[in-house]
């Protein structure tokens, strides 16, 4: 009965949350508050339902995890902006936090301690889903963000693995050995091709090996998923895996949002706090934009990662999930998660217009030295550039070089810059959509333009900013939707193309040469 409850409310409650411009997520959360409500008068719902969405839950959590272990790359994580920006915003929070909390609300230390902790995190579920939504994960300040974000998410295991009433068994120490079985787990997802297979050994990869293999020996889960997910993150089909179980997560992370609200509903407390912690939501943002420009990022920069990082977590959901005497604070902690969704979602996904008008005033923190991956690249050699780097733009630029010299790929993605420059390509790093970068570009011999990012507002962007530089030289641009074609040509492009659909046309022609040029009537 609550299987099919549940889905009909999140389906119906997500579906009223986008259409009033909040994630879907904090519909989710209102379902579970629904259900707590209508079980109260009709008495619908048994325990083993309840237990039911919160084993599903739990898989969500651990798939969660998982797939951060996936992406998580030690580079990412070792630059001073990421650490010890992550780090030195944590100790200001749960320092400003914890002592409030005790003289405020009269909770005991430890209690205070682990609240403060869990309001130090971010959301890496909003933060990821504007960004891809944006497609801006490559970009620098979103790299810089996901690796904060990783930090905190390291942080919280930490915080779990010692509050979590867990002791570990001696036999933990075979997992110093871990390492060693990397050549089986590759091994194992080289067999298992592009299928259903690659899901089903991710799903045991998770939740089997990792979940309950470090449960079995007195450590937490969560913690297993996400080192089994960096055990195998090397492997060729890491990315095809996290993305294969990306939808299966959301699922599944519905039942998390499900459980919280079906916990209770919130008291006249619970939204006295939820309130109060969301009006310290812009202190939260205003602490991580004032550390990254002590660490030398451009106040742009700084600006974006901060807004992506102004959400309360569901990190902090999990911890206060898993961690005994923290029951009272799981609702209204749900609340704050839900309203910072709610003010977040709209102002990052305006989040480049917003400093727009806001940058004559941010600018003036910025300190004079940069950041040595915001330094723009020369650019007066070039005769063509090619922006984004992805198989079109790949593609675009071989074909270029092939018939003229002075051609440049420009890219947000330093690994994917490092693999072309690997390759004799000459690519460099640039955001498409940092203003500060057209300002002291060199274009004096570019005379052709090519636009093969993914990201609408991206092309849109370098077509207006080529044309305002006074580039009247061609500017083509590839599209993805029938309607991107008169946004792109209105902001200054000559020709755009949908992709796609020219592939599809090339490849009848290809098949109509391969007939003699005609087909019979």
């Amino acid at each position: 009965m609550l299987e099919a409850l549940g889905i009909g409310a999140a389906l119906l409650f997500g579906l009223v949350a986008r259409a009033v411009g909040l994630p879907p997520l904090v519909g989710f959360l209102a379902a579970g508050f629904a259900l707590h409500a209508v079980d109260a008068r009709w008495d619908v719902i048994s325990e083993a339902g309840v237990a039911t969405v919160e084993n599903i839950a739990h898989l969500g959590v651990l798939l969660l995890l998982f797939t951060v272990g996936l992406k998580l790359k030690p580079g990412q994580i070792a630059q001073p902006a990421v650490l010890l920006g992550g780090l030195a915003h944590g100790a200001v929070v749960v320092a400003v936090f914890a002592p409030l909390l005790v003289l405020w609300a009269g909770v005991g230390g430890k209690e205070a301690l682990l609240v403060a902790i869990a309001l130090s995190f971010s959301s890496t579920v909003l933060a990821a889903k504007m960004l891809e939504g944006k497609r801006e994960l490559s970009a620098f300040y979103a790299r810089i963000a996901i690796g904060i974000l990783i930090v905190q998410d390291l942080i919280a295991l930490a915080a779990l693995a010692l509050w979590g009433g867990k002791t570990p068994s001696a036999w933990a120490l075979l997992l110093l050995g871990l390492p060693l079985l990397r050549p089986l787990l590759y091994r194992l997802l080289d067999r298992c091709g592009h299928d259903e297979l690659l899901v089903l050994a991710g799903l045991g990869l998770a939740v089997v090996f990792g979940g309950m293999g470090f449960a079995a020996l007195g450590l937490s889960g969560e913690l297993g998923a996400l080192v089994v997910g960096v055990l195998v993150g090397g492997h060729a089909r890491a990315r095809e895996l996290g993305h294969d179980l990306w939808a299966m997560k959301e699922v599944f992370l519905v039942a998390f949002f499900l459980w919280i609200g079906l916990a209770g509903l919130p008291t006249g407390r619970d939204w006295l706090i939820a309130a109060l912690l969301l009006l310290a939501l812009p202190l939260k943002s205003m602490l991580f934009f004032a550390l990254l420009l002590a660490f030398r990022l451009r106040a742009r920069n700084a600006f974006l990662a901060a807004l992506s990082l102004s959400a309360y977590s569901e990190f902090g959901l999990i911890v206060a999930a898993g961690v005994a005497g923290l029951e009272d604070w799981l609702t209204p902690l749900a609340l704050a998660v839900a309203l910072s969704f709610a003010v977040a979602a709209p102002l990052n996904r305006h989040a480049q217009r917003l400093y727009d008008r806001l940058e004559p005033c941010l600018v003036r923190f910025q300190r004079h030295t940069r950041h040595p991956d915001e330094i723009a690249p020369g650019l007066g050699h070039a005769e063509a550039l090619v922006f984004g780097m992805g198989r079109t733009g790949t593609a675009a630029y071989d074909r270029l070089r092939d018939a003229m010299g002075g051609v440049v790929g420009l890219d947000a993605d330093p690994f994917r810059i490092r693999e072309h420059q690997e390759a004799g390509r000459d690519v460099v790093m640039v955001d498409a959509e940092d203003a500060d970068v057209w300002r002291i570009a060199d274009l004096a011999s570019l005379r052709v333009a090519v636009l093969a990012m993914d990201a609408i507002d991206a092309k849109r962007a370098a077509a207006r900013h080529l044309r305002a530089r006074g580039f009247r030289g061609p500017i083509v641009a590839h599209a993805l939707y029938a309607d991107h074609v008169a946004l792109l040509r209105a902001d200054g492009a000559d020709e755009a193309h949908l992709t796609l659909h020219e592939a599809g046309r090339h490849l009848g022609e290809q098949a109509l040469h391969r007939l003699g040029g005609h087909t019979e009537a």
